[in-house]
């Protein structure tokens, strides 16, 4: 283990988040705010303590697996500390514990938030919790490799770490060149939702937020009743797509805008699957909204449409209180929070990915039952399903579900019903971020003390980091030479 290593590729990753913050302190001023120096100090901080880390130690050699797997988390929480800068210097947070929370939140996506009251915040503060879900979205780590690999340092096992999704894909023989791609990608998805939205009428400072969040499927608004408030049919119409595409491979964006097809996303068959539930679950909500309201049926086939995608891409956005809606379809909307997204998105939770090697490991062992001598094998997009890859899922599917039975009773400890304590883990853990009961979607996370806020704040991360990154830190020999 090479810890100058470590705490070197720290320091270049405090230097970018650093530079980050000097965007709201732009915004502060614009519209006369007073906070904009806060904004100045927390960058100046943050960058001197990364220049401080990386001039002291000094990136030699190549990236290891195991210093890439401690870089990856210790990044993310070094990122969170002197992320919350900002609101301790504009005061928006007295307490750390929730200034962490709000800042690991962001940069996790998660979307989860501790601010009672949103539209009394500046709107520095306000960029700056939706520009830390851009920035986790893609990964700060993927960004970090691109920046690497044009120094020349051969940064392969940091994109592997850090790659969201289980089944990410190099698209270029270079680790650097395909982060570079991707977030030319990321970037680009971005730039056309901000000129839609604003477009469809949404103010310039509030389309650059909610694309940040959808885009980064986080969930961060700048306004109380989120995209309630913005009453506009199109708009909403605008966001699902966007929340739609942003829950899709990466990859594929790249390749079908390379090779301008768009069969290539209809021969994944991740993709299949992902757009078969997204249909099948809005088809079913659509009925349950129309069976218990007075909607008309675009009004509800929108409503359904919008909270499907929302939850299953783990972006976490709401047009309505669906806490409200009958059992059936809140209970809907849970078994979402386990599904998540395609690999190689910006979304969280198990993934469709794994979901997928799961359905077809289920349908061979049925096969098996039928015909015990028969030698079958399951394949996915015309590749084999290693026993490895199998067991792998498995172990995952496990741990998570593990992880989410053990912080319900943890979160219910706190006094918390069972509803709100079982939403409130199985939201954090998939970087949802918003449940049912206490923590719906008209709810914030304020009301927890602050030993609940530092829980969660690491449960989001382990949701984000996909369990093994954080939990290995926990093994002793994983810290030998």
């Amino acid at each position: 283990m090479n810890y100058r290593n470590i705490i070197a590729i720290m320091g270049v990753m405090l230097i970018i988040v650093g530079i980050s913050m000097i965007f709201p302190a732009v915004w502060s001023l614009y519209y006369g705010e007073d906070d904009w120096s806060a904004f100045l100090l927390s960058s100046a901080i943050t960058v001197s303590a990364g220049l401080l880390a990386h001039k002291a130690t000094g990136l030699r050699g190549e990236v290891q697996h195991k210093e890439a797997i401690a870089v990856l988390t210790l990044s993310w929480i070094a990122a969170s500390a002197f992320g919350s800068l900002p609101y301790l210097l504009t005061g928006t947070f007295v307490s750390f514990a929730d200034a962490v929370f709000e800042t690991i939140s962001g940069f996790t996506t998660t979307g989860a938030s501790v601010i009672p009251d949103v539209e009394i915040i500046s709107h520095g503060v306000l960029f700056w919790r939706s520009l830390t879900l851009w920035l986790g979205g893609m990964g700060i780590i993927v960004l970090f490799v691109a920046v690497l690999s044009s120094l020349g340092v051969n940064t392969l096992q940091m994109f592997r770490a850090e790659s969201p999704g289980a089944g990410a894909e190099k698209i270029k023989p270079r680790a650097g060149t395909t982060a570079k791609i991707l977030w030319f990608t990321y970037v680009g998805l971005t730039v056309v939702e901000i000129l839609i939205l604003w477009a469809l009428g949404m103010p310039l400072f509030d389309a650059f937020c909610h694309a940040f969040g959808v885009i980064g499927t986080g969930g961060f608004s700048t306004k109380n009743s989120g995209i309630a408030y913005f009453d506009n049919p199109l708009l909403h119409w605008a966001m699902i797509l966007f929340m739609f595409l942003s829950g899709a491979n990466f990859a594929l964006h790249y390749q079908a805008f390379r090779g301008k097809d768009l069969r290539v996303f209809w021969k994944n068959g991740e993709f299949r699957l992902y757009a078969h539930l997204m249909l099948l679950f809005t088809v079913i909500l659509t009925g349950v909204v129309l069976a218990s309201s007075d909607y008309s049926f675009e009004a509800a086939l929108r409503q359904a449409a919008f909270h499907v995608t929302a939850i299953m891409t783990t972006t976490g956005y709401a047009i309505s209180d669906y806490d409200l809606w009958p059992y059936f379809g809140r209970s809907l909307l849970v078994l979402l929070m386990f599904i998540g997204s395609c690999s190689g998105s910006t979304g969280g939770s198990i993934k469709v990915g794994r979901l997928l090697i799961l359905l077809k490991q289920f349908r061979l062992e049925l096969q098996r039952a039928i015909h015990p001598r028969a030698i079958v094998n399951a394949k996915i997009n015309g590749r084999s399903i290693s026993s490895e890859m199998m067991i792998n899922v498995q172990q995952f599917f496990f741990i998570y579900l593990s992880i989410t039975a053990v912080s319900t009773v943890i979160i219910s400890s706190w006094g918390i019903d069972l509803v709100s304590a079982f939403t409130a883990a199985a939201a954090i853990m998939s970087n949802v971020g918003t449940g049912l009961g206490l923590v719906g979607p008209m709810h914030t996370y304020d009301f927890l003390p602050a030993a609940g806020k530092y829980y969660l704040s690491f449960l989001m991360i382990v949701g984000r980091l996909e369990l093994y990154a954080v939990l290995v830190l926990f093994l002793p020999s994983f810290w030998k030479k």
